[in-house]
C-alpha cells in the first residue's frame, strides 16, 4: 500500500481486536470510512490462532468467546466468510484424585445426574439455583448489552433505561431478587456454601468467580463476577462456545464482513501519539511519523494505555490521572499450550470408554478439588509468588475440531492461575520455565503419563500479555472485574458511556462496559454513541 505521510479519515479505531472490528463493522454499516490501525501482523487481538508448532495450531490466548452477542453473529453475517461455531454438548469436566468426577452438560437435567451421583441433595438444590441463576441472567444480560446509564449527567433516556431495569427487577419476585442483591457483594464460596455441600461442585462454581481476576473465592464482590460469567454463557459452570479453526478464524471472519461493509485495516502500523488540540481528538501520529486526521478517534486498547500513554498529559486534570492510575490490572493468569502426540488419559475416566472419555473431554476441564485449593492458589499471587498448585481452567479443541492438528494428534490449551503480574523476588525472565514445571507437575497427577505425550510447547505469562499484546498489567480483561469497576463505574464513572474527557475520543475494549470476555458488546456499544453523537452534530 502506498502511504501518504499526512492524510485524512472520517474515524480512526487503534486496535483491531475484535471489539474493535466489531466496531469498525457497525460504522461501515452505517456509512463511515473507519480506518483499523493495528501494530501487529494479524488482527485479533486476544482471539487468535497461531502455529504452536508444526502441524499444531491453537487459540494462542483466549481459548473459548464470551460467547459473542448474538445480533453480531447476526449483522455480520459471519457464517458468510466461513465462521462456523462449535458448541459441544459437555460444559464441564472435573476430575478428582481419588478417580471421582464431575461431569457437567448443557442439558441441565444430565448435569442434575451427574451431581446426584455425589450427593442427591445437591442435585436437587442445583435445579432450583440453576433456575435461579437462569432468571437472574436474563436481567443481567439486558444491563450488559446496553451502554450505562450515566452517574453524573443522567438525561432522560439513562432515566427511561433506569425505569425498564426496574420493572424488570420488580419482575424477578422477591426470592431471586433478593437474592441478586445479596449475591452480587457476597464472597462467591459464601454463596455456594449455603447451596452445596460437595467440593468438587463448590470449586467447580467458584471458579467462574475467580477466573482472569485477582482474587479469590473467599474474595468480597467474587459473587458478582460469577453472576456475570453466568449471564454471558447462560451456565452456572460456564459452556464452551468455540470456532473452527479457533478463536483467529472468528476474528478473520470479523475483519472480512467489517471491510466488506466498507472498513479498512492496516496491519503493522503502531500508534504512537493521539493529536488532540483544543479538547478534541483530531487524529493519530505513527511510530514512523505518518499523522492521520480524524473527525473521529476510538481506541481498542486499555483505557490506562489509551489515556496515560496516547494522551499528552497536559489534556488531562490530574485527578482525572490518578483516578486512572488506580484501574487496577494485575494480571494473574498464564497461558501454557501443549502439542500432544495422543488424546491425554485422566485418570478420573479409566472406567470410561474412547467415546465417553472424548465427550467428557470436550468442554472445559477443571482442575481445583476444593475452594481451599483456589484460596491456596490465589494466596500466593497476594504475596508476588507463584502458585505452585495452581489453579487451571484447560481445554482440548481439537476433539471438536480436528483441524487444528495432525490425524490422532490433540493440542491441550491451559489457563492457569495464579501467576501475579508483578513478582516480588523474581522476574518472569526467569520464572516461566519453574511455572510451567508447577502446572504440569499438578496436571500430572491427574494425566500420570502427560509427559510422554508432549511433543511442543508455548508458555505466556502475564509480561508477554502486555509486551506483545499490550494489555497494560498483563490482564487479560484490561481491568478487574470487581463491583467498583462494573457496569457503570466501568472502568471509571466518566467513562462508563465510552467517551472521554477529549472530544471525539472513544473507548471501545474490554476495558469498558461490560467487560472481558469475547462478546464484541464493547465495541457494538460504543459503535452505537459514536453514531449518536455524529447524528447530534449533524
Amino acid at each position: 500500500m502506498n502511504v501518504t505521510r499526512n492524510h485524512a479519515v472520517d474515524t480512526v479505531i487503534i486496535g483491531g481486536g475484535h471489539n474493535g472490528l466489531v466496531a469498525a463493522f457497525y460504522l461501515a454499516k452505517a456509512g463511515l470510512k473507519p480506518l483499523v490501525l493495528e501494530r501487529r501482523s494479524m488482527v485479533g487481538g486476544a482471539a487468535i490462532t497461531s502455529e504452536l508448532c508444526p502441524g499444531f495450531r491453537c487459540s494462542t490466548l483466549a481459548h473459548s468467546a464470551g460467547p459473542v452477542h448474538p445480533n453480531i453473529i447476526r449483522d455480520m453475517k459471519l457464517h458468510q466468510f466461513g465462521v462456523k461455531r462449535l458448541e459441544p454438548e459437555t460444559c464441564a469436566f472435573a476430575p478428582l484424585l481419588d478417580g471421582q468426577r464431575l461431569v457437567a452438560y448443557v442439558d441441565a437435567d444430565r448435569t442434575v445426574e451427574e451431581i446426584s451421583k455425589l450427593s442427591r441433595k445437591d442435585g436437587e438444590r442445583y435445579q432450583e439455583f440453576n433456575q435461579s441463576i437462569h432468571q437472574i441472567s436474563d436481567l443481567l444480560r439486558d444491563v450488559l448489552w446496553r451502554t450505562p446509564p450515566s452517574i453524573e449527567t443522567p438525561t432522560l433516556a439513562d432515566a427511561w433505561q433506569f425505569l425498564k431495569t426496574s420493572c424488570k427487577f420488580r419482575a424477578l419476585g422477591r426470592t431471586n431478587g433478593f437474592r441478586l442483591l445479596r449475591w452480587l457483594p457476597m464472597p462467591v464460596a459464601d454463596l455456594l456454601a449455603e447451596w452445596f455441600e460437595t467440593d468438587i461442585l463448590k470449586s467447580l462454581l467458584a471458579a467462574r468467580g475467580i477466573y482472569g481476576d485477582f482474587r479469590g473465592p473467599r474474595s468480597v464482590g467474587s459473587g458478582a463476577a460469577l453472576l456475570l460469567q453466568a449471564a454471558l454463557s447462560d451456565h452456572p459452570v460456564g459452556a464452551i462456545h468455540g470456532f473452527q479453526g479457533g478463536l483467529g478464524a472468528l476474528t478473520q471472519g470479523m475483519a472480512a464482513a467489517a471491510e466488506a461493509a466498507g472498513a479498512t485495516i492496516r496491519n503493522n502500523v503502531e500508534v504512537t501519539r493521539i493529536t488532540v488540540k483544543s479538547g478534541q481528538a483530531v487524529g493519530v501520529v505513527l511510530d514512523d511519523g505518518e499523522e492521520i486526521t480524524a473527525s473521529t478517534v476510538i481506541s481498542n486498547v486499555d483505557p490506562k494505555r489509551t489515556l496515560l500513554h496516547l494522551v499528552d498529559p497536559a489534556n488531562l486534570d490530574p485527578n482525572f490521572v490518578t483516578k486512572l492510575q488506580n484501574i487496577r490490572t494485575r494480571g494473574v493468569m498464564a497461558k501454557i499450550n501443549l502439542a500432544l502426540d495422543a488424546l491425554p488419559v485422566f485418570t478420573a475416566l479409566n472406567t470410561a470408554t474412547k467415546t465417553e472419555a472424548a465427550s467428557a473431554l470436550s468442554g472445559r476441564i477443571h482442575i481445583g478439588p476444593d475452594l481451599d485449593y483456589l484460596e491456596r492458589a490465589f494466596d500466593a499471587s497476594k504475596y508476588g509468588r507463584y502458585s505452585d498448585h495452581p489453579y487451571m481452567d484447560i481445554t482440548i479443541p481439537t476433539l471438536t475440531d480436528p483441524t487444528l492438528a495432525p490425524t490422532g494428534h490433540h493440542v491441550l490449551s491451559i489457563c492457569a492461575q495464579f501467576a501475579p503480574y508483578q513478582l516480588r523476588d523474581s522476574n518472569w525472565d526467569q520464572s516461566r520455565d519453574p511455572f510451567k514445571d508447577a502446572v504440569l507437575a499438578e496436571l500430572r497427577h491427574y494425566v500420570p503419563t502427560l509427559d510422554q505425550h508432549i511433543v511442543g510447547q508455548q508458555v505466556l505469562t502475564p509480561f508477554d500479555f502486555e509486551s506483545t499484546y499490550g494489555m497494560t498489567g498483563g490482564h487479560i480483561f484490561h481491568g478487574e472485574h470487581a463491583l467498583d469497576q462494573l457496569f457503570n463505574l466501568r472502568p471509571l464513572p466518566s467513562l462508563s458511556q465510552y467517551r472521554t474527557p477529549m472530544r471525539q475520543l472513544y473507548l471501545c475494549g474490554a476495558g469498558t462496559h461490560p467487560g472481558g470476555g469475547v462478546t464484541g458488546a464493547c465495541g457494538m456499544n460504543a459503535s452505537r454513541e459514536v453514531l449518536k453523537d455524529r447524528r447530534k452534530r449533524s
